[in-house]
């Protein structure tokens, strides 16, 4: 009876005769052309191999990059929501700072071509009654502010300070129904009384004669009579003049040239204070 299984030579001999050929292929890649030919047909035929042997791989990469639970989704889904948020508040605070900056850099060139010294400030309050046009800045008398300080934005003239505290003053704006300041045409110098009516987009003009040299478009500055205000700054343009020939007086409207209900920033005029300002000398 013949046995099942023929033994075949050891492991060892086995190894030794792989080994042998081994040698002798790359002894003969090295002498003969053609094997390095048939290695290379040799590769062709084993490239179905590595495509197969690769296949687990491209698998596992495919679960992974479409398969994904429900939670994960939400999860990613939720985070992605959460920074476009922040991201977008981001965008909104840089585009206020921008703002911000150009507000500054035009109270920077207003300040620049002042013969007086100025300070800036910002303003930290609105008074909450509507029929009183005041707000409250943050500089006080350790700042070496004083009643009657002349107050501006970039475009003109906003009032003055009325209070002065320790850290914070308190400014009226010139279209406060109690303000009264005078002015001149810059055109031509005809002066009178520019009054608050309580409304930020308004003044009138009081007791102007029907026969006076004035029209829609002329500038309002400040005449420094009354020893408050200094000569000069930018108060109002002209917006309507109307003229009843029963009337003595001209109804006289002109519109602040300080953005009186926008500026944020303000600038405190640090200008010779005349007989009669209530000085409050810094401690």
């Amino acid at each position: 009876m013949k046995p099942l299984f023929v033994k075949g030579p050891s492991i060892g001999a086995r190894l030794l005769i792989l080994s042998l050929l081994a040698l002798v292929l790359i002894f003969a890649g090295q002498r003969f052309g053609w094997v390095k030919d048939l290695q290379a047909n040799l590769s062709i035929v084993a490239t179905p191999f590595y495509w197969v042997s690769d296949i687990p791989t491209k698998i596992s990469e495919w679960g992974d990059e479409n398969i994904r639970s429900r939670k994960t989704l939400i999860s990613d889904n939720e985070r992605l929501s959460a920074e476009s948020l922040l991201l977008k508040a981001q965008v909104q605070k840089l585009a206020s700072l921008e703002a911000e900056n150009v507000r500054l850099r035009e109270l920077l060139n207003s300040s620049a071509i002042l013969d007086d010294s100025v300070l800036v400030a910002e303003m930290v309050g609105v008074s909450p009654d509507p029929l009183h046009h005041q707000i409250i800045v943050n500089k006080g008398k350790k700042d070496g502010l004083y009643v009657g300080q002349p107050v501006i934005d970039a475009l003109g003239l906003m009032g003055q300070i009325i209070e002065v505290g320790p850290l914070q003053s308190r400014v009226l704006l010139i279209t406060d129904a109690a303000h009264a300041l005078p002015v001149q045409i810059n055109r031509n110098g005809v002066r009178s009384v520019a009054e608050g009516v309580g409304l930020f987009h308004e003044v009138i003009l009081q007791h102007v004669a029907a026969t006076t040299d004035i029209k829609v478009g002329d500038l309002l500055v400040s005449s420094g009579l009354g020893q408050r205000f200094p000569v000069g700054y930018p108060v109002a343009v002209v917006t309507e003049v109307t003229i009843d020939p029963g009337q003595a007086f001209a109804i006289v409207k002109a519109k602040p040239s300080a953005a009186l209900n926008r500026s944020r920033h303000v600038l405190l005029v640090f200008s010779n204070r005349l007989e009669g300002s209530e000085a409050v000398e810094p401690e």
